[in-house]
């Protein structure tokens, strides 16, 4: 018995050092340490959504503070490419050819995930979570080593194309967008939801990034009559968007994208009073407002943003964006357990069933698979008050668009 115990034990020995060994094998991974790869845009035109990479490197840091997942420690390499495709694509090949991360996580902005993608999946590389929704990323054919952390824009648009339908029948809309995937993709949404009558309904205004103000677009808009404005784009254009509005009188009913939902990053800039009665779709709950206050998810969120992020803008949702990504991180490697090969990351990242995050809003969570490679893919409208958001409606998916 014991010559069985010991040969026993002898086995379990070797298949742990086996199990070890096999993980060191892997890029970017050791006994102790997983190399993981973020590029966000830090400075340039998109610079306030790209604090949800702030958020993601807080969150790691946590993380690495309670020693780690499965024994290892992350090292994530964030990088800032200033909403630039062509720097985006530069990182991508410094993360994996030199540093030889793992793979990379959270990268943010259509623009750059798109510039990168080829090369990232001729590598072998994934690219787990990244904060785009353009739809062609859910294009599993397409993108098989890549899964998505936002509603995809056609999803998130035709619920408002649809809200809109019900608030405004048959009313004429205007549409504000990015020139670039995030915004076609809106309009996009819009043409697929009216059919015959988009042209007939809805009136268009595309910016570019680089430009100063979109004030000539929104003065443009209100001379078509539309009852209402879609606005889609980032953080900064939407705040100038929303103030031009107030400030020519135009008493359209706004909706603004998610990528722009944050009171810091958008609602403040553009006046909260100026920003009265806008809509926004949303998948967490408000840490600013105190009708959460008693939530135990967003109190943890209010201890680690002052310990992780002291002095930072807590109203800037961004960072709230990131945070709710470093557990999405957390979920999938411990799903992982000790096997990190690239092919049992994506595979564990596409296998998120019935996943609850606490500073999602009730009635939300995380399910991905095979054949839907979304992270989140519901969403709860919500209104403006002047001083709070007010949740309207019930909690809208992919299926109920």
């Amino acid at each position: 018995m014991s010559i069985r115990l010991g040969f026993a034990a002898a086995c379990v020995t070797a298949s742990l050092l086996a199990s070890s060994a096999l993980a060191a094998d892997e890029l970017g991974v050791t006994a102790t340490e997983i190399k993981i790869g973020g590029i966000f845009p830090f400075s340039g035109p998109a610079s306030s959504i790209g604090l949800v990479g702030k958020g993601v490197v807080a969150y790691v840091q946590l993380i690495n503070d309670r020693g780690g997942i499965n024994g290892r420690k992350i090292n994530y390499i964030a990088m800032d490419d200033a909403y630039s495709p062509p720097k985006a694509v530069e990182h991508a090949r410094k993360l994996v050819e030199s540093d030889e991360v793992s793979f990379i996580f959270g990268q943010l902005g259509t623009p750059g995930n798109s510039a990168t993608a080829k090369y990232l999946r001729g590598k072998g590389v994934p690219s787990i979570a990244i904060v785009s929704g353009s739809s062609k990323f859910t294009e599993i054919a397409d993108y098989p080593l890549t899964t998505t952390g936002l509603v995809s824009y056609q999803t998130e648009g035709r619920i408002y194309a649809k809200f809109l339908d019900k608030a405004l029948p048959g009313a004429k809309y205007a549409i504000l967008f990015q020139n670039d995937d995030l915004g076609k993709d809106y309009v996009s949404a819009f043409k697929s939801f009216l059919k015959g009558e988009f042209d007939k309904r809805v009136v268009t205004a595309a910016y570019e990034v680089t430009e100063p103000t979109v004030d000539s677009q929104v003065v443009n808009l209100k001379s078509s009559g539309a009852e209402a404005l879609f606005i889609a784009g980032t953080p900064k254009f939407a705040a100038q968007a929303i103030r031009k509005v107030a400030e020519i009188g135009w008493k359209a009913k706004v909706i603004i994208n998610f990528p722009s939902g944050s009171i810091g990053g958008t609602l403040k800039p553009a006046g909260l009073e100026n920003s009265t009665g806008v809509i926004v779709g949303t998948i967490n709950k408000d840490p600013t407002d105190a009708k959460w206050s008693g939530d135990e998810g967003i109190q943890a969120y209010k201890a680690f943003f002052a310990k992780y992020l002291p002095g930072a803008d807590f109203e800037n949702t961004s960072y709230l964006t990131g945070y709710m990504q470093g557990m999405i991180l957390e979920a999938v490697l411990r799903q992982c357990g000790d096997d990190l090969s690239r092919q049992n990351i994506v595979k564990q990242a596409k296998s998120l069933s019935h996943v609850v995050l606490p500073t999602a809003f009730p009635g939300i969570e995380v399910n991905t698979s095979e054949t839907s490679n979304m992270i989140w893919s519901q969403m709860q409208l919500q209104r403006w008050s002047g001083s709070s958001w007010e949740p309207f409606g019930g909690i809208l998916d992919a299926s109920s668009e």
